[in-house]
C-alpha cells in the first residue's frame, strides 16, 4: 500500500481546517502533526501510518480548542466545489449534526480514509460505522430533499 505523502498532508490540512475553523491554526497544526511523524521511528509501518497521522491531528486540534475560541467556519473549506445553493443546504445540515458524526464524514468522505483505519481509530468494527454512516447519509439525504 503506498501512501503519498502529499495528497495525506492536504487532506489532515483539510481535516484540521474543518476542526479548527481557521486556516492558520490548521497548517500549524498539520505541519506539527507531519513533524512528530518524521521524528517518530515507531510508526514506519504504512498500514499504520493514516491512524498515527489523523491520532496526531486529532489530539492536536483537541489541544488547540483548549487555547482561544475557534473562529466561524471558513466561507470555503479547501477543496469545495460545485453548487453554492447545494453547498449551502449540506453545510447547514451538516451544522445540525453532532460534532462526531460530522467528524465522521469528513474523514470518510472527503478525506476518504479507509474503514479498517476509521475502525481502528473509533474502536468499532467496520460494521458498526457502516451502520453508523449509513444511518447519517439517510438522515442527511432526508433533510436535503
Amino acid at each position: 500500500m503506498a501512501i503519498d505523502i502529499e495528497e495525506q498532508y492536504d487532506k489532515i490540512y483539510r481535516y484540521c481546517c474543518y476542526r479548527l475553523r481557521d486556516r492558520e491554526r490548521a497548517e500549524d497544526v498539520t505541519q506539527e502533526t507531519f513533524l512528530r511523524w518524521f521524528a517518530s521511528d515507531t510508526y514506519r509501518n504504512k498500514n499504520q501510518l493514516l491512524q498515527y497521522l489523523y491520532t496526531v491531528a486529532r489530539n492536536l486540534c483537541i489541544d488547540e480548542y483548549r487555547r482561544p475560541v475557534a473562529q466561524p467556519i471558513p466561507e470555503e473549506l479547501p477543496g469545495e466545489e460545485g453548487d453554492p445553493l447545494l453547498s449551502i443546504a449540506l453545510r447547514a445540515e451538516l451544522d445540525r449534526l453532532s460534532p462526531e458524526d460530522r467528524e465522521l464524514v469528513l474523514l470518510r468522505y472527503v478525506n476518504e480514509v479507509p474503514m479498517a483505519v476509521l475502525s481502528q481509530l473509533y474502536g468499532q468494527s467496520r460494521f458498526a460505522l457502516r451502520r453508523r454512516l449509513n444511518g447519517i447519509l439517510g438522515r442527511l439525504r432526508d433533510a436535503l430533499e
